[in-house]
Formats: C-alpha cells, sequence, structure tokens
C-alpha cells in the first residue's frame, strides 16, 4: 500500500527499541534467507510509533543494512494499526481500475476523517462481495502524510529507496502463513491470536481463516523489565538492559523480578482476549495463541499463558521452513525469529 513494487525488497521493520533488516529470496517453492540483522535504536528515538529522531534511526538501519551484508537498496517499511485508517467498500466490478480509482478519489472523503490532501490513499481489490455477486469489495488504506514521508525520509538518509509503505496488521497477515505448520490443519478454520509482545506495546491481531479481523495495541512490554531490574538493583537503564540480555543477574533475579513479569504479561494477554471478546459479536473464543515480539522467548512464558487462557500456545517462527542462506548464523536468527513477522511480511512483498 502507498507505494508499488517493481523489485526485491528488503524488509525494515522500526519499533521502539530496535530496527530490524530482512532479505529473502525465493528458490524452488521456498524461501532463503539471504541476509538480515538486528540493531539497537537510542531510547525515545522512537516514541508510541512515531520516530522523533530521523538522524538516530537512519543511522541505525544503515548500520544494520551494512551488518546484514546485502547488497540490496530498495526498501519496504510500514506505519503502525493505530497510524492508519482501513475500511472495506464495495465498488462495481464493472469498473475499470482507473474508473475504481475515480470513483474511490470521489468519495475518499466519506471513509477518511481527515483533508485528503493531509493523507496518503491506496486501495486494493480483494474479492467479489459476498453481499452482492456484482460487486467486489475493495481495501482503502489511508495513513497522514506525515506518517508516511517521515519513513520514506529515514530510509533514504540511510541510502537506501522507499518503495512501499504498508500497514503492519497487512504485514502480520502476510506472513503468517509461515507459522500455521506450528497449528493444527494448517490454521484452516481456526480463530488465532498473534501477540507481538515489544518494548513498550503488545499488539493483539485476531485473525480467522489467515485473515484479520481485529486489532489492539495496548502500553506493554519488555521496557517494564528492564525497569523492574533498574529499580530492584539500582542500576541505570543501559546497565540494566545491558544485564538483561547477559543473564547477568542476581540469584534472586528469577523469583524477585522475572516471575512477577511473567505473571503481569499472562494477565495483560488475558485481559487483552476478554477485551476482543466483549467487543466482538461475531467471535467468543480463540483457538490458538502464537506469541511473536522479543518477550515471546521468556521460559515459560507461553506455557504460563496456556495453562490461564486454556488455549493451546507457542511461539511465532518464521523461519521454521526457510532455508538459510551461507552467511547467516543460526542460534542469532533462531533467537531473533519471534521478533521477525513485521519484517517478513515487507520483505515477502518482494513475491506478491
Amino acid at each position: 500500500m502507498f507505494g508499488r513494487k517493481k523489485s526485491s525488497l528488503l524488509g525494515i521493520d522500526i519499533s521502539s527499541s530496535v530496527v530490524k533488516v530482512l532479505e529473502l529470496n525465493h528458490i524452488n517453492e521456498k524461501y532463503r534467507v539471504e541476509s538480515y540483522a538486528v540493531e539497537p535504536l537510542p531510547l525515545n528515538a522512537v516514541v508510541e510509533g512515531r520516530i522523533d529522531n530521523v538522524s538516530e534511526v537512519a543511522g541505525a538501519i544503515k548500520r544494520a543494512v551494512k551488518r546484514s551484508g546485502t547488497k540490496a537498496k530498495d526498501a519496504a517499511v510500514a506505519v503502525s494499526a493505530n497510524s492508519a485508517i482501513t475500511k472495506i467498500v464495495s465498488f462495481p466490478a464493472s469498473l475499470s481500475e482507473r474508473e475504481m480509482e475515480e470513483q474511490i478519489m470521489l468519495e475518499a472523503d466519506t471513509y477518511i476523517p481527515y483533508p485528503l490532501e493531509e493523507v496518503r490513499l491506496d486501495f486494493e481489490v480483494v474479492g467479489t462481495s459476498s453481499a452482492d455477486a456484482e460487486a467486489v469489495d475493495v481495501l482503502l488504506a489511508a495513513s497522514r502524510s506525515e506518517n508516511v514521508d517521515i519513513r520514506t525520509s529515514v530510509l533514504e538518509e540511510a541510502g537506501l529507496k522507499p518503495k512501499l509503505v504498508d500497514v503492519e496488521a497487512y504485514t502480520i497477515e502476510n506472513s503468517f502463513s509461515l507459522i500455521t505448520q506450528q497449528m493444527p490443519n494448517q490454521g484452516q478454520g481456526l480463530t488465532v491470536a498473534v501477540f507481538d509482545v515489544g518494548s513498550a506495546v503488545t499488539t493483539l491481531h485476531v485473525l480467522v481463516d489467515g485473515k484479520i479481523v481485529f486489532t489492539r495495541e495496548q502500553a506493554f512490554g519488555g521496557r517494564m523489565l528492564t525497569e523492574d531490574i533498574e529499580r530492584h538493583y539500582g542500576m541505570s537503564y543501559q546497565e540494566a538492559g545491558r544485564a538483561k540480555k547477559t543473564s547477568n543477574l542476581p540469584e534472586d533475579y528469577n523469583e524477585k523480578v522475572l516471575e512477577p513479569f511473567k505473571r503481569t504479561m499472562a494477565t495483560t494477554i488475558t485481559r487483552a482476549l476478554q477485551f476482543f471478546f466483549s467487543a466482538s459479536t461475531q467471535y467468543q473464543s480463540i483457538d490458538y495463541i502464537i506469541l511473536a515480539g522479543g518477550c515471546a522467548s521468556i521460559a515459560g512464558v507461553d506455557a504460563m499463558i496456556e495453562e490461564d487462557t486454556g488455549t493451546p500456545t507457542s511461539i511465532a517462527n518464521p523461519f521454521s521452513n526457510m532455508i538459510l542462506g551461507p552467511n547467516i548464523k543460526i542460534q542469532a536468527l533462531s533467537n531473533d525469529a519471534p521478533s521477525m513477522l513485521i519484517a517478513c511480511g515487507l520483505a515477502m512483498r518482494s513475491f506478491d
């Protein structure tokens, strides 16, 4: 959305704490990881999905691209679901693409609550309308121009060519096919909750038969664990972050700090599901939970959530059925795998 792909793309996922770069290839009906890297961001360079320091973010992307070893320059990036407006509307199937575009622009102000000159707008035909066989459903997506423009500016400052700006929810939908093998019946007929637990925000995506039906963000993430370490052991935030990554912490860490955080994470996820059920008139149960993001790999948290919710729960690994290129470090990729769904979804746009 907001652009058109012409060549292979680097998936660039900009979160609140790190930048992730991923390049995929498609060989013999399998994806191959050609290059990837994860680079930390300074604190507050990105806040609540908003890029506050362009030069710091661009520098991190440049370092990640260099470390990955990729030669690719074309890139795809995404805006958060909260900063995008999406809507399904119906139009006569007989319209040509140009006629449909003209019709959408005429009617866009009825769907978009901002002046059209302040937004970037795109659309995609998703199929025949269930309500009218002679109509097609069209997905409209729009975001304020500033959200799109700052991301393209960051890519350009990092020496890349921005080719496509997507919406994070649809990158998850795009990469969902990579993790369905973890589920019964390859995910078909299932209502699946994907919890992306990042540094500052946890995002719930509910998918039915692989299609997004609900997305919601809430303030909770791994930064809280770092702050807990900081308070409990009298460290600076930077020291606490390093200690968390290296597991260089006192013997009482698991009992006093980590277990309470896991309990809070499980409670956050349980409450998010309860909110979904209360907001939905159609769905009142979840068949499967997938944990993604940096916190997904915390030992035992998946079992705790499965016990609390009574729902089968596993950790996302979008690379489990991929071929790895010769320069990919298997252990590093395995460690980062749960947090790479958005980067995968963006990189896969090369093969649309």
